[in-house]
């Protein structure tokens, strides 16, 4: 029998860092599972939580400044290990009696700490003497550090670069261990986790399987769910874990909106009736949506007409299955820490176009999430746990509006299928040229700019095609994909060749820092 993957649980208090999510990352990759909480809630989550320790997240405050976010005394008060990162170490040393000032010199980025005394935060880690590369990001920093604390490591900016209270086992870093330039701070992470607060790495997906499984039946009974498929891993993961628990109580339906990638419907309908013969309802509903879509050009409108639409049809399948009760949807972990955040997140926007946070009252129904708790890369390790094809669980992240918003300006079908065709050449190259698994996300957009070239012993006014490629961990920030020119030139010269309609082809090479999509 599976060992209940939340037995040991990590409370993450959210101060605000862009990066809060990494943390979590960093301790789930550890194998413990743990979750995020605002600072003005957290607390309030101890008694349902239990965490065998808590961390303190960075944050854009100031400390130091009126209103800037506190620790709550309760958290410092379960007697159980906490690691304060950056501003939650400023934050700690506050609240237990230290003192944090205006730096004299700042840090931001790449910085060197040295250890000076052994702990146990480090311990087979790093070694008393060395330096060692982190990721600083303040301004603020630690004065006086308070009784019971001894500075362990220093860098030129912060003399309290790592200090700890070994009694207590409370610890503070000034450094950022979850960011990808902090090279061993997924161990220090895992020394926290694993040595220091006593955490088994029980987080797995075989375990979470048969926890979400259980749960599912528990909530549902035996009453009927529908499921909303939009053919990405999310929904098709959700699908296929709930069909698991419940067998033909479930019902996906599959709302065809004329706004997918060249054959992903066709593909969709087959895996899941053929494959895993799982009822399904396909409605082909695209004259609807492009009707409606046709000549809107702004994007939030785009993603709210697509919602309600969706939500429309939702409710016309439902009432012809009859005694539907809940609707499954595959929300994720990210989506709902945005939800909650003390600072407003921006998921209310991001995801306008389904149903994250609620559904119309008119629906009377109740939600399943089994994947509410995941992040990206489990639910594509829990889609393998499933038996679902490595080609579709490796599938690049496609948003739920489809095509509809890499079509800046009106829709028409013919941009449609201008930009299906463009799409599609530029897949190819990349699954030829190898580079399929090491992209994170591509994708063609047709952009609403018509040039003029020549073409043969013709003149051209065409579209511009732009195509876009990003390398991501985890889908918080993300970098273009430096693709050789010999790529690039074989790709554009296949579009422009082969599609009607573009006559010349850009390569967008911007970065997506932490909160901020593009044709998303």
């Amino acid at each position: 029998m599976q060992q209940d993957p939340h037995t040991d649980t990590i409370l993450i208090v959210d101060f605000g860092s862009q990066v809060t999510q990494l943390i979590a990352r960093r301790v789930r990759e550890a194998g413990v599972y743990c979750e995020i909480h605002p600072f003005s809630l957290a607390a309030d989550r101890l008694e349902a939580l239990r965490p065998k320790g808590i961390i303190l997240s960075g944050g854009p405050a100031s400390v130091i400044e009126k209103g800037a976010p506190q620790v709550d005394p309760r958290l410092l008060a379960q007697g159980v290990p906490v690691l304060g990162i950056c501003y939650g170490q400023q934050a700690m040393c506050v609240a237990l009696g230290g003192m944090v000032e205006p730096g004299t010199v700042r840090e931001f980025g790449r910085a060197e700490v040295r250890i000076e005394k052994d702990c146990s935060l480090y311990d087979g880690v790093w070694e008393l003497d060395h330096s060692y590369q982190v990721w600083m990001s303040h301004g603020d920093k630690v004065a006086a550090i308070p009784e019971g604390f001894e500075a362990v490591a220093t860098s030129p900016g912060a003399p309290f670069a790592i200090i700890a209270n070994e009694e207590k086992k409370f610890f503070g870093v000034q450094f950022h261990p979850e960011v990808y330039h902090t090279p061993d701070g997924a161990k220090l992470y895992a020394n926290f986790v694993h040595a220091i607060c006593g955490c088994a790495a029980n987080w797995t997906m075989a375990a979470y399987r048969d926890q979400a499984i259980a749960a599912i039946r528990e909530q549902v009974g035996d009453k009927k769910v529908i499921c909303g498929l939009s053919g990405g891993v999310d929904s098709s993961v959700t699908a296929i874990l709930i069909h698991e628990a419940i067998g033909d109580q479930l019902t996906c339906i599959f709302v065809d909106h004329g706004l997918m990638r060249r054959n992903e419907a066709d593909e969709v309908v087959s895996m899941f009736r053929n494959q895993y013969n799982i009822p399904l309802v396909h409605v082909d509903a695209a004259d609807t949506f492009i009707g409606e879509l046709e000549g809107v050009v702004d994007p939030e409108a785009k993603r709210k007409i697509i919602g309600r639409l969706f939500i429309e049809t939702f409710e016309k399948e439902a009432a012809k299955i009859g005694g539907v009760e809940f609707l499954a949807q595959g929300t994720l972990y990210p989506d709902v820490i945005e939800s909650v955040s003390f600072t407003g997140g921006p998921s209310v926007t991001i995801k306008s176009h389904h149903n994250v946070g609620g559904l119309p009252e008119r629906m009377n129904m109740k939600l399943v999430e089994p994947l509410r708790e995941l992040f990206k890369d489990e639910v594509r390790a829990l889609g393998r746990e499933l038996g679902l094809p490595e080609h579709f669980v490796g599938r690049h992240p496609f948003p739920g509006p489809g095509l509809a918003i890499r079509l800046p300006g009106g829709v028409t079908r013919e941009k449609l299928d201008i930009l299906r065709q463009a799409d599609a050449i530029y897949l190819d190259e990349i699954r030829k040229a190898g580079l399929y698994d090491t992209i994170w996300q591509a994708f063609a957009v047709l952009l609403p700019v018509q040039t003029v070239g020549v073409m043969g012993d013709g003149r051209t006014y065409e579209a511009v095609c732009a195509l876009r490629a990003v390398t991501s961990v985890d889908g918080m920030t993300a970098d273009f994909y430096p693709f050789d020119m010999s790529f690039l030139g074989r790709a554009a010269t296949r579009i422009i060749n082969e599609v009607k309609g573009i006559n010349r082809v850009v390569y967008d090479v911007t970065s997506k820092p932490p909160g901020t999509i593009e044709w998303e």
